[in-house]
C-alpha cells in the first residue's frame, strides 16, 4: 500500500511573506488570529480553528527568488457561520481593509467575500448555504 494514501489532514500552511512586519500585523491585529508560536523574527504560526497558519521570511528555510509583486500564488479560504460572512465584511472595513468581492451567494452553494493580506495573497470567508 502506498504510504501517501494514509495523508488525511493538512496540519499547516506557510506562507513566505515578502514584508514580514506587515503581514504580521495584519494577521495578529486585522483578522484576530493568536500566536501559537514563534521562532524569532523569521517565523510566526498562528492557530486556526484545528490548523496552523505560519509565516516565514525567505532564507529561513528556503530562499527561492519571491513571487512578483502582483502576481497571484495562493488564496486562503476560512469557514463561519452563513450569517457570519457578512459581520466580517464589515469587520474588514471597519478595519480599513479593502473589500475585493462584496459578499454574495454562489451558485456551488457558499456564501462568499474575498479580500487581500499585505503581500496580495487571495482570502476568502466563506459559508455553506
Amino acid at each position: 500500500m502506498n504510504a501517501l494514501k494514509k495523508i488525511r489532514n493538512i496540519d499547516y500552511t506557510v506562507i513566505f511573506a515578502r514584508d514580514m512586519q506587515r503581514m504580521r500585523c495584519f494577521y495578529e491585529d486585522v483578522m484576530g488570529f493568536h500566536v501559537h508560536s514563534s521562532l524569532g523574527e523569521g517565523w510566526t504560526a498562528y492557530q486556526v480553528g484545528s490548523c496552523l497558519l505560519a509565516l516565514t521570511q525567505r532564507g529561513v528555510m528556503f530562499n527561492d527568488a519571491p513571487t512578483p509583486s502582483g502576481a497571484l500564488s495562493l488564496e486562503l479560504a476560512f469557514r463561519v457561520a452563513p450569517a457570519e460572512v457578512d459581520q466580517c465584511a464589515e469587520a474588514l472595513r471597519e478595519k480599513g481593509v479593502a473589500i475585493e468581492k462584496e459578499p454574495a451567494d454562489q451558485p456551488w452553494g457558499h456564501r462568499t467575500l474575498f479580500f487581500r493580506d499585505p503581500d496580495g495573497n487571495v482570502l476568502e470567508i466563506y459559508a455553506d448555504i
